[in-house]
């Protein structure tokens, strides 16, 4: 059977804004979504927006209930966690999954999270053979896959920048209650890569101008606004220096307590958000560059998850273990099967 035809693939936390996009588009590709989380009356309303023969099973289970996981799970191929914050999520689900022997990939975007999934899970997934993809998003998973593409044969780079040039950011109550608890556990500091290692630091951000390609141009970016991509980069690439910047709109916007939810302009929900991500790499005196743009980071969040479950389960994959989706996957592959919901431009 070909990935996708009617396997079963549970999405955890399927009636948020991201598992929602995550269940459509696994019905687009041909699987079966098992709707899970932890409110049933939720889950019970978004089967209902997806009618069909069967209808979608709905199968409500808590992280602190490990037989209801283990239900939530029972005959799915894999299971894709969309329930932030993942600080919370993340080490239940997957010790589910590792129980089941079925992938796990997540869309965590919480900088710790995704370092806890890297440390705590590493021997185990790899001693049983198993894939565990954290970051598979937007954030961490598109900027690791852009920067292993435009790495290209280099097997080391002194630095990668990975620019966010989004118009706004209007952020979900999922985001909105993710950055609150990586803000607490950090203590209110921030976060940055640099020398090889995570470092936090007190100091404010600094404020410079990205060249980004055309359609967006020169825009003011805060430098240092980490993402993901600072734990999923280095995870697998030999560059000791990676940055990511935000634009200051986006930035302003996420952090405002007055910024609305996003609202759908279209018939897939996608909101009129969108984004151009940079990266440019520099190895001695050469620079490789690499751009995608596209509408709607939460909406594009589900291609890149789906996608890589997809590939996963037929086998077209690179390692096993905790794993990065650059180290996973042939990276300017996985990319080009993006298209149309992210288009690339290699600049250099």
């Amino acid at each position: 059977m070909a990935a996708g035809q009617g396997q079963r693939v549970t999405v955890y936390g399927a009636s948020g804004h991201t598992g929602r996009f995550v269940v459509a588009h696994l019905r687009e590709r041909g699987f079966v979504p098992v709707l899970s989380g932890r409110d049933a009356d939720k889950l019970k309303a978004l089967a209902e927006e997806h009618p069909g023969p069967d209808g979608l099973e709905v199968r409500p289970a808590a992280v602190g209930e490990p037989a209801a996981l283990d239900r939530a799970l029972a005959g799915a191929a894999a299971v894709v966690n969309c329930a932030g914050p993942f600080a919370t999520t993340a080490a239940p689900v997957v010790e589910a999954a590792l129980r089941a022997g079925i992938p796990y990939v997540d869309v965590a975007a919480e900088i710790e999270a995704n370092v806890d999934t890297f440390t705590q899970f590493a021997d185990r997934a790899r001693a049983a053979g198993a894939v565990v993809l954290p970051a598979m998003a937007f954030y961490g998973g598109l900027g690791d896959l852009l920067t292993t593409a435009a790495m290209g044969d280099w097997t080391r780079a002194d630095e990668a920048h990975i620019a966010y040039g989004l118009d706004r950011w209007d952020p979900t109550p999922g985001t909105r209650a993710a950055g609150k608890v990586s803000a607490e556990r950090r203590g209110g500091r921030r976060v940055r890569f640099t020398e090889g290692r995570l470092e936090y630091h007190d100091d404010q951000l600094p404020t410079v101008t990205w060249p980004f390609p055309e359609p967006v141009g020169p825009r003011s970016v805060l430098g240092e606004f980490s993402m993901a991509d600072i734990v999923t980069v280095p995870h697998h690439l030999a560059v000791p220096e990676v940055r990511t910047y935000m634009t200051t709109e986006a930035a302003g916007g996420v952090a405002s307590p007055a910024s609305p939810t996003p609202t759908a302009v279209d018939e897939r929900g996608r909101s009129a958000q969108t984004f151009l991500v940079d990266v440019v790499v520099r190895s001695g005196g050469e620079e490789r560059r690499i751009s995608a743009h596209g509408q709607d980071i939460y909406a594009v969040t589900a291609p890149l998850a789906v996608e890589a479950v997809a590939r996963i389960l037929a086998g077209r994959t690179r390692a096993v273990g905790v794993v990065s989706a650059g180290e996973l996957f042939d990276a300017p592959d996985f990319l080009r099967a993006l298209h149309p919901h992210v288009t690339l431009v290699q600049t250099g």
